[in-house]
């Protein structure tokens, strides 16, 4: 059992967890909890010393190999008040190339809104996500957490160019606006669909929007300013969802 948070490798857990340079360097992540466990490939499986005694921890431990941490060995590590007792390092997978139905992000700072767009995308059939550096981490414990195990998934894709992911995307991308664009149930869905979406604030940019094939805005009752970022995304990826035929 590893009782010293001062150990090498908690050190490195720990700056895992925290530092997204190290996680991009090293395509290492680390996700913690019963329920993203057993949906990522463990390269090292760790559990807390009272972990190691809850029923739905030790299904998640059999047949596998894993080291035993202090308790505070392992609050050490994540970046929570209240370890659920079981963590993994992971290989932060290579992205595919991007297939629709797709969504770009440009400027989606926060890691609860960025973690529930890719959730909305796992459950509406999204196949890739492409984020720009304006964007949250992907891999960041905040945004795993939000994602609820969508980014198994998904294809993530982080670019320093979106534009160019934007311009080489083989299909319609429609770019979400907050006024003035098409009704979303009217746009054209048919052939390879991309969603394009902004921060929330500045939304998208100048420069990309001159590149999407049209804008949606989504219907709202009057005196409403606008919808969260994640809230409009998953009203537009089920649009798409619910159309037959739509986005493929």
């Amino acid at each position: 059992m590893i009782t010293s948070k001062d150990n090498p490798r908690v050190r490195r857990w720990a700056k895992l967890v925290r530092d997204a340079r190290l996680r991009r360097a090293e395509r290492r992540a680390i996700v913690e909890g019963p329920h993203l466990v057993p949906l990522a490939k463990p390269i090292v499986l760790l559990v807390s010393e009272s972990g190691k005694e809850n029923r739905e921890i030790q299904e998640i431990l059999r047949g596998r190999e894993f080291l035993v941490l202090a308790d505070k060995v392992l609050k050490a590590i994540v970046d929570v008040d209240s370890p659920q007792g079981v963590a993994a390092e992971i290989e932060i997978p290579a992205p595919g190339r991007v297939s629709a139905p797709a969504v770009f992000l440009e400027g989606v700072q926060d890691p609860g809104n960025v973690g529930a767009i890719l959730r909305s995308a796992a459950a509406f059939g999204i196949g890739s996500a492409v984020l720009d550096p304006g964007c949250a981490d992907p891999w960041s414990p905040k945004v795993l957490r939000a994602g609820m195990g969508a980014h198994f998934s998904l294809s993530i894709r982080e670019t320093k160019d979106l534009a160019a992911e934007v311009a080489g995307f083989p299909g319609k991308v429609l770019c979400a606006v907050a006024r003035h664009g098409i009704d979303p149930g009217t746009a054209d869905l048919s052939g390879p669909v991309a969603w394009l979406l902004g921060g929330e604030g500045q939304g998208v940019s100048q420069a990309l929007r001159k590149l999407a094939s049209a804008e949606v805005t989504i219907p709202m009752a009057g005196g409403t300013e606008s919808l969260n970022v994640a809230a409009a995304a998953a009203i537009l990826f089920h649009a798409a969802f619910s159309r037959p035929g739509a986005g493929s």
